[in-house]
């Protein structure tokens, strides 16, 4: 393919309707067009929904249908967020798609430092797959903040907020990995390896300051004790993140590079790792439980979410993979686990997530739970399925990942072996 060079990067000379309309963008659009119409649905139940406002109160202010918007007003049933459940499916996807995208980038430095050679020379989709998770993430929260708190965010920060934290976190961590796939990609060899251990030990700082601070935005919840009382909930995150990023890679290098010289080796990287921290995290969890506060703990493992965390995290995510990687075998069986894992990681965030607001907290004094509505009956257990539009909004982030990541190969072939450093 011809090419042209700037900036030490060969372009490919692509034609408009080959980068924005080849197979993978129109399956892009498609995933993308039910994200906007989830964003629709979100945006019609958040601010158009029969809620009160001043302009009815002042009109007819005895009429029962306006009590009823009232109460749904006070006791927050109006739209797909509530007292009870105030973190949803949004901040599950969120959760998924930054940690496992930044687990992948993570992997990578740590490969490259660690002199892989087979890696080093295919760091480039791996790569592109990472940051095309991370803007994916940004995307579902950005859905969920709304552009009135973004804004705010600028004029007037709270800078001891956790979610205040992401703003200079991405202003930084995304350049810097855009830098990094530069250097992978640049035809500036010797700027590249001058530049490519510092690069590397800074890369691996920014991603362990990126999981503190998610871990803080957790540990801030203080009434929720499964996200507080986790014990190191940052290692948490990253173990955990590192079998999702695992199954991201290998998906990636068997879409990619199935059938090419650098298949085998590769895939029995991925094998091995995935067999180390599959046992990690296995033991993790075990232990976490031991330390949680108990009323949480008897929701997940033995209340209404066992089935879940039995029939799909623990089977998914721990059990099948580390039958499937324990002895070397056909390449295909770690694409198996690869498979798995990505399914149970999500599992397990919305088990993380739902179940950290499924405990309401509120038997102040002893005798009981207390009811959040006069109209409702006390409970013990939080949960609400997700919102049709979640879901929307949830599938079509996988849109934005493929096409930043296609956009990415057509224009940089980002697929293809280099030899780097």
């Amino acid at each position: 393919m011809e090419k042209i060079e700037f900036l030490g990067l060969e372009i490919n000379r692509v034609s408009i309707f080959g980068l924005l309309f080849n197979k993978v963008m129109l399956l892009a659009y498609v995933l993308l067009g039910l994200a906007f119409f989830g964003i629709y649905e979100i945006i019609d139940i958040r601010y158009f929904s029969e809620a009160a406002n001043a302009h009815a109160s002042g009109i007819d202010p005895t009429n029962p249908e306006l009590r009823e918007a009232m109460r749904l007003a006070v006791f927050g049933h109006v739209s797909e967020i509530n007292r009870q459940t105030p973190w949803t499916l949004f901040i599950v996807n969120y959760m998924y798609m930054i940690y496992t995208g930044s687990g992948v980038i993570f992997l990578v430095a740590l490969a490259e430092l660690m002199k892989i050679n087979v890696v080093e020379k295919v760091a480039a989709a791996f790569m592109v797959a990472g940051i095309s998770m991370v803007f994916a993430g940004l995307f579902t929260i950005a859905t969920d903040l709304n552009v009135l708190n973004m804004l705010s965010m600028f004029t007037s920060p709270n800078m001891g907020a956790g979610m205040w934290l992401m703003l200079p976190l991405y202003s930084v961590y995304i350049p810097f990995v855009l830098f990094e796939i530069y250097l992978i990609l640049t035809k500036k060899r010797e700027l590249a390896r001058r530049l490519a251990l510092p690069i590397l030990i800074m890369s691996i700082g920014v991603d362990l300051v990126e999981y503190y601070i998610q871990a803080k935005l957790f540990s801030m919840n203080t009434a929720r004790h499964l996200w507080t009382e986790f014990p190191a909930l940052m290692f948490y995150f990253i173990i955990s993140a590192f079998v999702s990023s695992l199954g991201i890679m290998g998906i990636v290098t068997f879409l990619v590079h199935k059938g090419k010289s650098e298949y085998k080796e590769l895939m029995t990287i991925i094998r091995k790792a995935m067999l180390f921290f599959v046992s990690v995290l296995a033991l993790y969890e075990v232990f976490a439980y031991m330390a949680v506060d108990k009323d949480w703990t008897l929701i997940i493992l033995f209340g209404e979410f066992k089935t879940m965390y039995f029939g799909g995290y623990i089977l998914l995510t721990l059990a099948l993979p580390f039958l499937l990687v324990f002895r070397e075998g056909k390449p295909f069986l770690t694409v198996l686990a690869s498979i798995f894992v990505i399914i149970g990681g999500y599992i397990g965030r919305y088990i993380f997530v739902y179940g950290g607001n499924a405990n309401p907290m509120s038997d102040r004094f002893g005798t009981g739970y207390e009811k959040y509505d006069f109209y409702a009956l006390a409970s013990s257990f939080n949960y609400e399925n997700p919102h049709l539009g979640e879901v929307l909004i949830v599938v079509g982030s996988i849109g934005v990942v493929l096409a930043i990541y296609s956009i990415f190969n057509s224009l940089f072939s980002v697929g293809d072996l280099r030899e780097n450093h």
